[in-house]
């Protein structure tokens, strides 16, 4: 039963987490604010892939025998709970290794089948590595053209004024749901809209968006949407892409071997129709099932609450650590759309010497270009620190990082 209208339980739900209550080897308590790189893992996820190491595991789609069965039903089950998830049917979605994987099914299976030398591919300069090397190679392999919008370095917001103008002739854009920096949320339904009426197609990393924000594929009209589960209380190794009907009859096969071939003889093989295609070799069984059970934990809640909570506690400390002497935020956590990531330099502690500095009171944070070099560029900085909150953060988590920055800025700055 989902849970609303009430606010989130966050000690109920910290308790189904068990690595919140480790210590470290400081003795000082974890406090983990590094959601953006990934999340940690509740019980239930833990028990369900151990459950099926312990009772059923098999390969899937392979064999008649019970334990064969077993592995097949719940691989499928999972995918039937995750689309479900999602707003769209189980046909519609491709089981990847992560978003990743999933940008670069969309460049091998569909960009490689479908452009051409000069046509148009539209990036930001907010997209993660992984939005961008794929095009890149395949703009030295092809001749395709790539365009990037920049930011307004004044608000940190996509220059919408320059989407326009690069999307009119565009073939297909790319862009990110939110800014695993900045912490942005792009207006992603105007950014659909007008590339389809350029007669693009598009493809949204929701990797950082989905841990905040219910995801609806079919309503998005979105050609292609790529997700992480492991952002999202899933384990690591799987995630998906979730395609549109009439852009998977456009795909050709990404990986090729066992699976996803109907027949194959000397003379040559014939390929599987749907997902089945783009699924090659043994699935990811217990990473599915994983998955599964992250996405009915994460069902119970009302995301809206969940955007609420993570929002009031980065703006909350955001604020407050723009009063700490020497150190500048990058992007806006008060805007009521923005993510829980919260990127920050001090003018005289480099970055690195801060995480640590901070890890030794007990915080957990991110350090480094973040795989978006390009918008470090555009920030004028080689890296930034970055605190990302999530569903079992709290309030006092975060006055307590605070205490310790002013403790850290004063006695090292």
């Amino acid at each position: 039963m989902k849970v609303s209208g009430v606010g989130l339980d966050v000690n109920s739900i910290r308790s189904e987490f068990p690595i919140l209550n480790r210590k470290l080897p400081n003795g000082k308590k974890l406090v983990y604010f590094d959601n953006a790189a990934t999340s940690q893992k509740p019980q239930c996820v833990i028990d369900a892939m151990s459950r099926y190491y312990e009772e059923y595991n098999s390969n899937a789609h392979r064999a008649n025998h019970t334990l064969a069965d077993e592995a097949t039903s719940a691989l499928e089950n999972a995918r039937r709970t995750i689309s479900s998830y999602f707003g769209t049917s189980p046909e519609q979605l491709i089981y990847t290794s992560g978003a990743t994987e999933a940008i670069n099914l969309v460049a091998f299976s569909w960009a490689r089948e479908n452009l051409s030398k000069g046509d148009v591919i539209v990036l930001t300069e907010m997209e993660h590595h992984a939005d961008i090397v794929p095009w890149q190679q395949l703009s030295k392999d092809m001749g395709v053209e790539i365009r990037y919008v920049p930011i307004n370095i004044e608000n940190y917001f996509l220059d919408m004024a320059a989407f326009e103008i690069a999307v009119k002739d565009a073939s297909l854009v790319c862009v990110v749901h939110t800014s695993n920096v900045l912490g942005i949320r792009n207006p992603v339904e105007e950014i659909i809209q007008m590339s389809h009426d350029s007669g693009a197609k598009v493809l949204i990393d929701c990797a950082q968006g989905a841990p905040h924000e219910q995801i609806n594929f079919d309503d998005s009209e979105c050609d292609f949407i790529a997700i992480s589960a492991h952002k999202m209380a899933g384990p690591t190794g799987i995630g998906c892409l979730l395609v549109r009907k009439d852009a998977m009859e456009e795909m050709g096969p990404f990986m090729t071997g066992g699976s996803m071939i109907k027949s194959v003889t000397t003379k040559g093989s014939t390929f599987q129709e749907g997902h089945a295609m783009f699924e090659t070799g043994t699935p990811r069984i217990a990473e599915a099932i994983g998955w599964g059970a992250a996405v009915e934990w994460l069902s119970q809640y009302d995301m809206e609450e969940v955007h609420s909570h993570i929002q009031e506690i980065a703006s909350w400390t955001a604020d407050k650590m723009q009063n700490i002497e020497g150190i500048t935020i990058y992007g806006d956590p008060k805007k009521s759309n923005s993510s829980g990531a919260v990127s920050f330099l001090h003018s005289t502690i480099q970055s690195q010497d801060l995480a640590l500095l901070l890890d030794e009171g007990g915080f957990a944070v991110r350090t480094g270009h973040h795989c978006a070099q390009p918008l470090m560029d555009a920030l004028g900085v080689p890296s930034t620190n970055r605190i990302s909150f999530w569903i079992y953060n709290t309030m006092d988590e975060a006055k307590s990082f605070v205490e310790h920055l002013e403790y850290v800025v004063k006695r090292f700055s």
